[in-house]
C-alpha cells in the first residue's frame, strides 16, 4: 500500500498517539546479541526501527535488514546519511533535507544523486525537514554535514525553519540534537515547533530517561528516537516504551 507508513503516523497525530522508533547504527549492532535485542523491541511494542546514520563504515545494512524481517514484523525504515544508503529491502525512507543547515549538498544535492535510485527502489519516501539542534558537543552530522546546529535556547528559530519546511511542502519535521547528544532538544523548542505547524514532529538526540521523554511527549513530539541510550543502557526500552504507552492509554 503506497503511504502506509506515512499514514500511520498521520493517523497517530490525528489521534494524538504518540509512537517509539529505535535507531540502529550498523556500526554499532553487536551481532551476538542482535536476536536478544530485536525480541525487546517486540516485546515492547516499538513501533519502528531507524536504520542507519551519518557516516557507515560497515555494509551491512541489507544484512541487518534481512534479520529483523526474519524476527519482527517492525517497519524498517532508513535513516540515510548520504545518497549511497539506499537499501530496498526496507519499507521507506526518510528523504532529509537539512533545513537548519545551508549546505546545498544536504539541501537538495544528495537527493538529486538519489532520485532515480528511490524511484526504482520501491521504497515508501518520506520527505523530511531535519532540524540539527546544538546538544552541547560536535556531532557527527554537524561534522559531516559542513552545517552549524540551531542554538539549544533559540526555539523561534526552530519555529520558523519547521514552518518553512512545511510551507515547501515536507511531511515530516525531525528535531535531533545528533548522535551522543548531551542534552535532548528543549520541551519549550519541541512547544516552540508544535504551536506553529501541523505536520508530524520526530523527536531524537540525548533523549536517555524516562523523565527526558515524558518531557518531549507532553511538548507535542509524535515519535521519539532512542538509540545511544539504549545501547548503554538495556533496561531504558523498556522504561520508556511504557511511558508511550501510558500516555496514550489517557488520550483513548
Amino acid at each position: 500500500m503506497p503511504n502506509q507508513i506515512l499514514n500511520k503516523i498521520l493517523i497517530n497525530r490525528q489521534l494524538q498517539k504518540k509512537s517509539l522508533a529505535v535507531l540502529l547504527d550498523p556500526d554499532k549492532v553487536e551481532d551476538e546479541n542482535f536476536d536478544d535485542f530485536l525480541y525487546v523491541c517486540v516485546e515492547n511494542k516499538v513501533d519502528f526501527f531507524l536504520v542507519g546514520g551519518s557516516l557507515i563504515t560497515k555494509n551491512i545494512m541489507g544484512e541487518m535488514i534481512e534479520t529483523i524481517r526474519q524476527k519482527t514484523n517492525i517497519p524498517v525504515i532508513i535513516f540515510p546519511g548520504n545518497s549511497l544508503h539506499i537499501e530496498p529491502s526496507a519499507d521507506a525512507i526518510l528523504l532529509l533535507s537539512l533545513i537548519s543547515g545551508r549546505n546545498p549538498d544536504f539541501l537538495i544535492g544528495q537527493h538529486v544523486i538519489a532520485a532515480p535510485l528511490l524511484k526504482k527502489s520501491g521504497l515508501e519516501v518520506l520527505p523530511t525537514g531535519y532540524i540539527l539542534v546544538d546538544s552541547g558537543r560536535q556531532t557527527t552530522v554537524s561534522y559531516i554535514s559542513n552545517t552549524t546546529p540551531i542554538p539549544h535556547d533559540k526555539p523561534d528559530v526552530a519555529a520558523c525553519t519547521a514552518m518553512a519546511g512545511e510551507m515547501l511542502g515536507l511531511k515530516l519535521i525531525y528535531l535531533d540534537g545528533g548522535s551522543g547528544a548531551m542534552y535532548p532538544v528543549s520541551p519549550k523548542m519541541i512547544r516552540r515547533v508544535r504551536d506553529n505547524i501541523e505536520v508530524p514532529i520526530i523527536v531524537g538526540g540525548g533523549i536517555n530517561s524516562v523523565e527526558k521523554a515524558q518531557a518531549a511527549l507532553e511538548a507535542g513530539a509524535d515519535v521519539i528516537v532512542i538509540g545511544n541510550a539504549f545501547e548503554k543502557k538495556p533496561s531504558l526500552l523498556p522504561k520508556i516504551a511504557e511511558a508511550i504507552h501510558s500516555f496514550n492509554l489517557t488520550i483513548a
